[in-house]
């Protein structure tokens, strides 16, 4: 027999009226507060670097099958080499942990790895060093130059994308959203004190690809509407756009962050963060999409003689034998 109102889709509404920009004076206001709190936030307190990007070392330890790792005295023989920021985290079994500690400005790296390896190993016994990474301060500081780099040329790209897939002022308010949305996953980044690090930066760039995927899925919509509704005006025409696309934003968003979850929850500490800011950065891309992008083109204007035109030049060409007079 079966079973009613499955899937759980089904239950979703078909058809929506909602009156979004009726609340874009709002909403928009409270984006602006939010990025401008986000900016500030990334002075100060600043970002939580990583190692990547703020030079250090990490290793795993582990002791042989069958035996116990004691975390403590690992953890208390680290502090006591006052290394900065340390960081031991087990690893599935209760044999093995990673370690992460900063190296001191002007110290010699291996130096400060033989004094780490000889501390835990007069602190828990006979134990293996694995999977050791060094990164130096010269070299984080270009990694991070290079992170930031990625990010404006994925933002750039973008713009480039939409300015020829659309108009200037769908563009114009594409690149505003996108920078909404790193803005403010960067904001929830120093709130939570997540770690900034290479993975964080692939998180966000996964973000802006998502982002820009919803944006265009809207605006596609509001072009094909334009072309429909020729007198409707166009926030009416904006609303009932965004209510077309609703079903299919949430049910992405939805699928998304409960994949995300999953990985958060069983992916272990190294993919807590990734997955954390990426299910982070698909809410606030989605909201940006209603929000932020949309109203741009709102308060910029369309002119849909343009769209128009665009239409015919999309209309196949009739090929065949000329009249003859």
């Amino acid at each position: 027999m079966p079973m009613r109102g499955w899937p759980l889709i089904k239950l979703l509404p078909q058809t929506t009226n909602f009156q979004f920009v009726k609340h874009s004076k709002l909403m928009g206001g409270l984006a602006v507060l939010l990025c401008v709190a986000s900016i500030v936030g990334c002075f100060y307190p600043g970002l939580n670097l990583g190692i990547d990007f703020r030079g250090g070392a990490s290793m795993e330890v582990s002791k042989p099958a069958g035996q116990v790792l004691e975390l403590d005295k690992v953890r208390t023989a680290m502090g006591d080499l006052d290394l900065g920021d340390v960081q031991v985290q087990g690893i599935d079994s209760d044999s093995a942990a990673l370690i992460r500690f900063q190296i001191p400005d002007g110290a010699n790296q291996s130096e400060v790895v033989a004094r780490v390896e000889k501390a835990i190993s007069d602190s828990v016994g006979e134990v293996t060093y694995s999977g050791v990474s060094v990164v130096g301060s010269k070299v984080s500081g270009e990694l991070f130059r290079s992170g930031i780099y990625a990010l404006g040329a994925a933002i750039f790209l973008m713009f480039l994308y939409i300015w020829f897939r659309f108009e200037p002022q769908f563009g114009f308010g594409a690149i505003i959203g996108l920078l909404h949305d790193v803005i403010l996953t960067f904001g929830l980044i120093v709130l939570f004190r997540f770690e900034f690090s290479l993975n964080t930066v692939a998180a966000i760039l996964t973000v802006i690809g998502y982002s820009m995927n919803d944006t265009v899925v809207v605006f596609d919509r509001l072009r094909e509407n334009l072309r429909k509704y020729k007198t409707m005006p166009l926030k009416d025409v904006i609303d009932q756009s965004l209510n077309e696309t609703l079903s299919r934003t949430i049910i992405t968003g939805v699928t998304a962050v409960g994949v995300l979850a999953v990985l958060a929850l069983f992916g272990g500490e190294a993919l807590f963060d990734f997955s954390i800011v990426l299910m982070i950065g698909i809410v606030i891309g989605t909201f940006s999409s209603i929000y932020v992008g949309t109203p741009v083109v709102l308060l910029w204007g369309v002119k849909r003689g343009n769209i128009d035109r665009d239409k015919d030049d999309l209309k196949p060409v009739k090929l065949g034998m000329a009249s003859r007079p």
